[in-house]
């Protein structure tokens, strides 16, 4: 086959090809190993850290240079700011340090890493478009905090509360503080941006601030000086019209004060209130409060027999008592208002039973019962003392339900309260005392409630037989009679009955020429008595007669203080009825002591009887 000239020329070419590129890759290898030789222990071209070329330096010129340029950790300034305060520092100070040794050694790394590929590609792109390293540095956040926390300790405070308070009579005041705390996180962000950009520059340190809830006492405080500038009177009017007063000094005001804070209910202010301590203050007018007692009385009455109606013989008295809660609030109310003079504050008392009730309201519409003691031969004082203590129960009122107490009503017995001396039992014998003589009406008491068939809830025999209690009306001795007496000594020895009907009892004493009445008043419920008595058993005789020296006495008088009595035991039995049906029953025992006569004389008397041989 003939091979024309440009198919030859197309042969040469070919053939040709093979040697062109076994060169080009001879010289490009050639270049290669040139230039790997060349920079076999140098940074390679177009190698930067923070914009310092490093191209073609061995390992310790580029330790050097950045050595050189790198002075930022010693030469920067962090200037940090609060307010007025400044405080400057290097970043060295704050933990910061650059490290040019391997900031040289990472760049002496760059297109000689493990693959040779992506070596080429990351030659090429140095040469071609450069490399930006960022230099490499050390940062110790901890250095940096313990430098801000010496910031923080020259800027934080606590935050402070008002406060009121009282040394005595002085009111202490204390403005308050808004507290404050540097936001050691926040500022250490700040720092670490100027850091990573190896900036100075100024920070302002974050602080965070907390405003107290309450900054300024406000007017309390005034108040509490008004308080206490003078003292607390507080005034009541007793029972005879009399204006009564207590005074508080200033020293002892203040410690009844109570200051607290009080949280806004109605709006969001918050302050302070001054109160008076309601447990003292309490206490203080608990001790006050049984003197200014009054207690209530029920009105009295007489039945009258014509009418049947009741006639008012004493109005009824309103009592009060100190109502604690109400002054405490009052003086309160009227101490925060400026007032030092306060009236104490009272709840009136109603008594159950007031001058316009009737009879027939409360169940008095008859006589019930009524009985009579005789008193021959009491000597005056005795009479005066009968009749002192009677007139006590003339006209009171016994409520259903009550269980009345006789030593309860009456009261105190004095000379002050119209009682005179007489004979009375005491310590084992007959002596004279203030109030002998009101056994007579304990006793007509206790047979006017036993015969008419109410309960006897206490009852106390004397220690022997007294002729008054069983004295017929023609002064005569009646047996029947004893074990039915009863003795009072208040407040020790009492006599209670119960009233145990539906219906209030009127109680009404009449004292005659030696005889004592007593009735009682109400609406029968058909009770009815039979009672019977053993009369006086076991009698033992009264021992021989005492006589005995009394040096008072002068030669040849004597002297009777002590009267004889058999002893005995008596045991009285009572069947109380409600129509047919019986109601209860009970019985009374009495054991009597034999008594001595008991004579004394004067010094020399002659006569007096030899004593007994037994």
């Amino acid at each position: 086959m003939k091979i024309n000239g440009s198919q030859h020329a197309l042969i040469q070419v070919i053939l040709a090809l093979p040697v062109s590129l076994i060169v080009f890759s001879m010289v490009l290898l050639s270049v290669l190993v040139g230039f790997e030789t060349a920079y076999a222990d140098r940074v390679y071209p177009g190698v930067y850290v923070y914009d310092i070329e490093l191209s073609g330096m061995t390992f310790e010129e580029t330790d050097q240079k950045l050595t050189q340029a790198l002075g930022y950790a010693t030469e920067e300034k962090l200037v940090f700011t609060f307010g007025k305060q400044v405080w400057e520092a290097h970043p060295k100070e704050l933990g910061y340090s650059m490290q040019p040794a391997s900031s040289a050694q990472k760049a002496f790394e760059v297109g000689r890493r493990e693959w040779f590929v992506s070596n080429v590609i990351e030659k090429a792109r140095a040469w071609f478009f450069g490399i930006q390293l960022s230099p490499i540095a050390i940062y110790d956040e901890r250095v940096a905090l313990d430098y801000l926390q010496s910031i923080a300790a020259e800027i934080d405070q606590s935050v402070l509360e008002a406060s009121l308070a009282l040394d005595n009579t002085e009111v202490i005041v204390q403005g308050g503080q808004v507290g404050r705390e540097v936001d050691i996180d926040g500022t250490l962000a700040l720092i670490s941006t100027y850091l990573t950009r190896m900036e100075g520059g100024e920070i302002s340190i974050i602080v965070t601030e907390t405003a107290p809830v309450i900054m300024e006492v406000g007017p309390q405080a005034d108040l509490a000086q008004q308080i206490l500038s003078k003292p607390l009177v507080l005034s009541a009017m007793n029972d005879g019209g009399e204006t009564r007063t207590w005074t508080i000094a200033p020293a002892d005001l203040a410690s009844m004060l109570v200051i607290t804070r009080a949280d806004g209910v109605e709006t969001d202010e918050v302050g302070f209130t001054i109160a008076i301590n309601e447990n003292l203050m309490n206490m203080y007018l608990s001790s006050l409060a049984p003197g200014l007692l009054i207690e209530t009385v029920n009105s009295r009455f007489i039945f009258n027999d014509e009418s049947g109606l009741l006639d008012l013989l004493e109005p009824a008295v309103i009592g009060q008592e100190l109502d604690i809660k109400s002054s405490v609030e009052h003086i309160n109310t009227q101490l925060m208002a400026g007032q030092h003079d306060i009236d104490l504050q009272f709840t009136s008392l109603i008594p159950d039973v007031t001058d316009d009730m009737t009879g027939e309201a409360l169940g008095i519409t008859e006589l019930v019962h009524q009985e009579t003691t005789y008193f021959y031969g009491s000597e005056a004082a005795r009479v005066q003392n009968i009749r002192a203590s009677s007139a006590r129960f003339h006209g009171l009122l016994v409520a259903p339900g009550e269980t009345f107490s006789m030593a309860q009503a009456l009261g105190n017995i004095s000379l002050d309260s119209g009682y005179a001396e007489a004979l009375i039992i005491y310590g084992g014998q007959t002596i004279r005392a203030v109030g002998g003589g009101v056994c007579q009406v304990s006793t007509t008491l206790f047979r006017t409630a036993f015969f008419a068939g109410f309960p006897i809830v206490e009852r106390h025999a004397h220690s022997y037989r007294v002729g008054y209690y069983e004295m017929r009306p023609d002064g005569s001795r009646d047996t029947r009679l004893a074990g039915l007496d009863a003795a009072v000594y208040v407040p020790i020895v009492d006599l209670k009955f119960t009233n145990d009907t539906e219906n209030w009892l009127l109680m009404e004493t009449y004292v005659g020429n030696f005889a004592l009445t007593w009735k009682f008043y109400s609406t029968s419920d058909g009770r009815t008595v039979e009672w019977s008595t053993t009369g006086p058993t076991n009698v033992v005789p009264a021992p021989e007669p005492l006589y005995r020296e009394n040096p008072e006495l002068t030669k040849g008088v004597i002297k009777q203080v002590d009267y004889s009595a058999d002893g005995a035991d008596v045991t009285v039995t009572r069947t109380v009825y409600k129509g047919d049906q019986i109601h209860f029953s009970d019985s009374i025992y009495t054991h009597f002591q034999p008594w001595q006569a008991i004579f004394e004389y004067g010094p020399g008397t002659e006569g007096i009887p030899e004593p007994n041989g037994d």
